[in-house]
């Protein structure tokens, strides 16, 4: 029975493991619809279903991922997914069983079955804007466009492109798109994101560049005024630590608007540097200490 033996039908064909299967298996379902297929040599049913499971994958256009995983040589993972009987096919996405079933279906059940779970053409365009974003920003800006043609209520879509906006420092190109999701009331932590980002360049073109902004404070080094401006500047500029540093003297020396402003961007780089960032997490201990 080799002829069971999993064969490289396509990059979308896998054979799991224990070693492998976060990544080829709960990784890969955050973009994909990955197949789980439970067999052993010695299933017949096995040996039915496996070349219909490979032919549909391979002709998915990489829109579903295909692990098939031997519970004789993986049991564990058998054990996790409570495989009790074999083929057992399972459906992640976003790392999560989505479906399954166990036993044998013919091709025609097969294709309906896995088509719920393809791409919307949407969701299509929305993966290739993402996959062009670096090499084509222009094309992925389109991609987008095209989405939210079919997609106009899809805000995530939105941010998505104001982000790309953002990132080409087409500054206020992204902010309208901001400013129109802020009419709701809220924005999601995505859009705030980008909102601080645009927030630190708005107030570094205020304020200077870093140089203009050394060269303020080295004039009038009590100034926290400036000082907040220089850490603005270095905010914009990516100098991620010394701006904190500096919003932190001001917010431990200084009083009013200025201690405010120091504040409201020490947080505006937090978002920035991200929740799990180590300096992050560094200066907003040090800023509570400050405030409290």
């Amino acid at each position: 029975m080799a002829d069971l033996e999993l064969k490289p039908v396509s990059d979308s064909v896998v054979a799991g493991t224990e070693e492998n299967f976060e990544q080829v298996a709960l990784a890969r379902s955050n973009d994909v619809a990955v197949v789980i297929d439970f067999w052993a040599e010695w299933c017949e049913p096995c040996r039915q279903i496996a070349p219909i499971l490979e032919k549909i994958v391979s002709e998915s256009a990489g829109n579903i991922a295909l692990v098939k995983v031997n519970v004789e040589e993986q049991p564990r993972l058998a054990s996790y997914f409570q495989v009790q009987s074999i083929p057992a096919v399972f459906v992640l996405r976003n790392g999560q069983i989505v479906d399954n079933f166990t036993g044998v279906q013919p091709e025609s059940a097969l294709r309906a079955w896995l088509g719920q779970f393809l791409p919307s053409p949407a969701e299509q365009l929305v993966a290739e804007a993402r996959s062009l974003e670096v090499s084509d920003p222009t094309a992925a800006e389109a991609k987008y466009h095209e989405a939210l043609e079919l997609m106009p209520q899809e805000d995530g879509l939105r941010i998505a492109l104001a982000r790309l906006l953002s990132k080409q420092h087409r500054n206020q190109d992204s902010r309208a798109i901001i400013d129109q999701l802020e009419k709701r009331g809220f924005l999601e932590p995505e859009a705030q994101l980008v909102k601080d980002e645009l927030d630190l360049r708005a107030l570094a073109a205020e304020a200077g560049g870093v140089g203009e902004c050394r060269a303020a404070v080295a004039a009038n080094p009590e100034d926290p005024t400036l000082q907040v401006h220089l850490a603005d500047a270095l905010g914009a500029a990516q100098q991620y630590e010394e701006a904190l540093e500096v919003c932190l003297k001001v917010v431990q020396q200084a009083t009013g608007d200025p201690r405010e402003h120091a504040r409201s961007t020490m947080v505006k780089l937090f978002h920035l540097l991200g929740p799990e960032a180590e300096l992050a997490r560094t200066y907003r201990r040090k800023l509570a200490t400050a405030l409290y």
